[in-house]
């Protein structure tokens, strides 16, 4: 199993689908307005998968931004504040 889903390892898995540092990625942004399409969705999805965090493609499809992935990912990893 990979290490665990962290918010630093979140924005450099967006980050590197985005072709951006990871401090460039705008949480603020959702999937469709900053470039990313269905495939590269599902990549991340997989790789957060490994990691141990159960998400699907529909639970990301719901939320409109990636601060509410990271929300989302952050409830499901346990982790106790959703900015850390």
């Amino acid at each position: 199993m990979a290490s665990p889903l962290t918010l630093a390892t979140f924005r450099a898995d967006l980050a590197e689908c985005l072709h951006q540092h990871p401090d460039e990625v705008d949480l603020d942004n959702g999937a469709l307005d900053a470039g990313m399409d269905s495939l590269r969705i599902v990549t991340l999805i997989e790789r957060w998968r490994e990691t141990g965090v159960d998400v699907t493609f529909v639970e990301l499809a719901e939320r409109a931004t990636f601060a509410d992935w990271w929300h989302l990912l952050a409830e499901r990893t346990g982790a106790v504040r959703a900015d850390n």
